[in-house]
This record gives C-alpha cells, structure tokens and sequence, in this order.
C-alpha cells in the first residue's frame, strides 16, 4: 500500500523536457498528479501540452535563475492552485577530462547547474511543500559514492546533492515534509549518449572502473517508475540499478581499495592521459 496519494497532487520537475524528465511526467500523470515542467528548451511549453494538454504545463526558465524558478512556482499556483512536490532533476554531465586540463568555465557550469540549480529549485518550491507536507526528490547518482576521475566536477556535484537530501529530510521532517534522494547509474537519455557514448575516453573509463554487471542501462521508463513508487511510500533514497546499493552501503569500507587499486592501475593512467592530451 502506498503512503502518500499522487492523485491530485502538483508536481514541479524541472528539465522536464529530457528522457527522465519526461518519463516521469507521464508517470505522473498516470497516477492522476498534474504536473509543471520547467526547461530550457523553448518549446517546452508545446512539449507540455503533447504530454497532457489539461495535466502538464510547460514552463522555459533556467535552473540556474533563482528569480525565475520563483516565478514558475507561482504561475504553476496559479494554474493548478498549489505545489506538493518538486524534483529537481535537471543536470548535465559535462565533457569528460581531469581536472588539470578542465576549463573554468566547464567546471562552472556543471556545479552552477548541478548543484545551484537544485538549491534553487528547492528553495522555489520549499514553501509550497512545507505547506501542503509535500516533498523533495532529488535525483543524485552512483557517482555521488564511485570515484569520479575524469569527470570530477560531475561526481562532486551528485555528491553534494546526496548532501542535500540528507540534510533536507531531517529538516523537513518537524514540518510533515519530506525528501528522497534517488541514485541512478546509466540511463539511456540524451546525457549519457553524447557524455558517454559519443566520448571513447569516457567509456573506457567506466569499462575499467565499474564492475560489467554494474554498467547495465536502464530505460528512462523504469527509472521513473522508481521514482514515482518512491514518492509514493516517501522513500529515503532508491538506488537503480539495485545491484549498486551493496556499494552503496558499504562503500566506507570498500572505497579507500578501490581507489588505492585505480591508483596503481597502468591502464587506467594511460586512458586519463588520453583525456589530458586531447
């Protein structure tokens, strides 16, 4: 049985327009919540409108603008009368390289999106969800507990919003509210076409570091049902792959070897110079 009803509910999702964002607006709607996408896509709204025409409403805004995050909170009130939940999930990976070689401005732009943005979604809806006992979802990564080299400013950036959903559930927790954070691996979307398979480096990378079983993708589809079914029992965390969560658990244990064994690992400093060298 779930704990928390979604028929009737109001959900802001920024990057609402991506594979995700978008699985899990349908997913929502299903359930009978009506649902606000905020992106930076200018046809957000007509994305919106294709998902549901009476259900979704589409918002153009950057995360990264905390004036216009308010902004869209408010219309969504307008429209649908309140905001029960916010998930933050815009985000982008970046191009991989280390940091010794990583522009500034690259470095800049994933922590403002990745981490600022979050913040900023959650402080624009954070009155709304107190309100109404509402909730947060954050959608964090296995990169916030993996070693990220060669894609730093991505792994510290998840890291930072595991942070966030941890802090923000005791928090929220005297108010009725609560939050989840959820941890996903390798989604088929857009980020990890062009972040992963478009980048030979980068998935060498993974090849080397993660465990094969580890590295099975999902579909956009099943990442938002975990989502949604989390929303509804108002999970803490859910991990998908689900294979992950013993890493996850023990990782105090298990991540000073691996890290000590990436160190060492010839084949892995020959792939890092390649990303320095380009």
């Amino acid at each position: 049985m779930t704990t928390y009803e979604l028929d009737g509910k109001v959900v802001l999702i920024t990057g609402g327009t991506g594979g995700l964002g978008s699985a899990t607006t349908r997913t929502l709607v299903a359930r009978g919540a009506r649902v606000g996408i905020v992106d930076l896509h200018p046809q957000t709204p007509e994305i919106a409108a294709r998902i549901s025409p009476s259900g979704v409403f589409g918002i153009t805004a950057d995360v990264c603008d905390r004036d216009a995050l308010r902004d869209a909170v408010g219309v969504l009130c307008e429209r649908f009368g309140r905001v029960d939940i916010a998930i933050a999930n815009a985000g982008i990976m970046g191009r991989g390289a280390t940091l010794r070689t990583m522009p500034a401005a690259a470095i800049d732009k994933v922590l403002a999106v990745n981490v600022n943005g979050v913040i900023n979604t959650v402080n624009a809806a954070m009155e709304q969800v107190v309100a109404n006992q509402g909730q947060i979802v954050l959608i964090s990564s296995v990169f916030a507990f993996l070693n990220g080299a060669g894609a730093l400013p991505y792994a510290m950036s998840k890291a930072a919003v595991e942070q966030l959903g941890r802090g923000l559930r005791v928090e929220l927790a005297r108010h009725g509210a609560s939050a989840t954070t959820a941890y996903f691996s390798l989604i088929q979307t857009d980020m990890i076409k062009h972040g992963v398979d478009e980048d030979p480096a980068i998935a060498e990378i993974l090849s080397r570091t993660s465990p094969r079983p580890l590295l099975k993708r999902i579909e956009p589809d099943e990442a938002a049902q975990a989502i949604v079914k989390a929303v509804e029992h108002r999970s803490p965390r859910v991990i998908r792959p689900t294979r992950w969560t013993p890493l996850s658990t023990l990782r105090g244990v298990i991540n000073p070897a691996i890290d000590a064994r990436m160190a060492g690992d010839r084949t892995l400093r020959a792939l890092l110079g390649k990303l320095e060298a380009r």
